[in-house]
């Protein structure tokens, strides 16, 4: 691929992130950073680094919606906009979908035995919405498709870290823009998020986000381009030593369940210091370990008064 790599700021904590700016038939720029001034001008500059000015891109190509990966859409109006078709919800926030979003995270948080206060604070920190651009897609990406103006350059899904995650491998010569599915100095986060079709049971995001490193894993990389960080080429054995790490700490959690816990409980234990002022992100990796214990049969999960508690099987 011919590709140029863009490094933008983000006020995240994960630091800064990457865009791609590919040459094929199509000038095609994958993500575009969170909508901030800082961000706008590293973008606006890398691609001047390249060669081209901002109104020279024809397309954009999103890795999936949130908001370090999506915010300047807005700067390319006569670009087509591309990416999963759950990524549109977030574009769009029409009420109808904020409303839904709203009271999926706050039923889910009951179900977790999470305190209102904590509740209210959660709901609001998780939407970010106004870094988030506000041009919707012009049309969807699904598993197998060929990105437009770029032949041999093959979608892939691979939920988890979000329910709208795609990566972009090119099948001669193996290499993959990757998004945040694989990271070279960190784990992605499986977020806990709606469901695709808006309708029905959460998503169990980590046990998804461990399929999608597999997948990776057996696709024979031989460059990922990560959406935070350096390259990685040492993707299946990164990929091992990741999985390795998950089980490792799901089966630390698995020794806190001597009697019944929620969620809530289980975090507080997990994550002392912080789980107040990253209460999401630390609830999203609780709930994955559990729904990983679950699923291989080494805790179990009853209800009780509207809440969710864990044993040790």
């Amino acid at each position: 691929m011919q590709l140029h790599k863009i490094i933008m700021p983000t006020p995240y904590p994960v630091g800064d992130v990457n865009a791609f700016l590919v040459k094929g038939d199509t000038l095609t720029l994958f993500d575009v950073g969170p909508k901030t001034e800082e961000a706008y001008e590293a973008l606006k500059w890398g691609i001047r680094a390249a060669g081209y000015e901002m109104k020279d891109v024809e397309q954009v190509v999103l890795t999936h919606h949130h908001p370090d990966h999506v915010g300047w859409v807005d700067a390319f109006p006569y670009a087509n906009i591309l990416g999963h078709e759950y990524v549109d919800y977030w574009m769009r926030q029409e009420p109808a979908f904020i409303n839904y979003r709203d009271e999926f995270y706050i039923r889910e948080l009951q179900y977790e035995g999470v305190p209102k206060p904590y509740i209210d604070r959660v709901v609001k920190v998780r939407g970010e919405m106004e870094l988030f651009g506000a041009r919707p897609l012009t049309s969807f990406l699904h598993e197998g498709d060929e990105v437009p103006g770029h032949p041999g350059l093959r979608v892939y899904e691979t939920p988890g870290h979000a329910q709208s995650h795609l990566i972009f491998l090119e099948e001669t010569s193996r290499e993959c823009i990757g998004g945040d599915l694989l990271l070279e100095k960190v784990s992605s986060n499986p977020l806990v998020e709606p469901p695709v079709t808006l309708e029905g049971d959460r998503p169990h995001s980590l046990l998804q986000y461990n399929a999608s490193l597999q997948k990776l894993s057996d696709l024979h990389v031989s460059t990922l381009y990560t959406g935070h960080g350096d390259e990685v080429r040492n993707v299946r054995e990164l990929v091992e030593e990741r999985l390795a790490k998950q089980q490792a700490r799901a089966l630390k959690v698995r020794e806190f369940l001597q009697e019944p816990m929620s969620v809530f409980d289980v975090n507080k234990i997990l994550f002392p210091k912080i789980y107040k002022a990253q209460l999401g992100l630390t609830l999203s990796e609780t709930l994955g370990q559990l729904d990983y214990l679950v699923d291989k049969g080494l805790a179990t999960l009853k209800e009780e008064d509207g809440v969710y508690l864990y044993v040790r099987a």
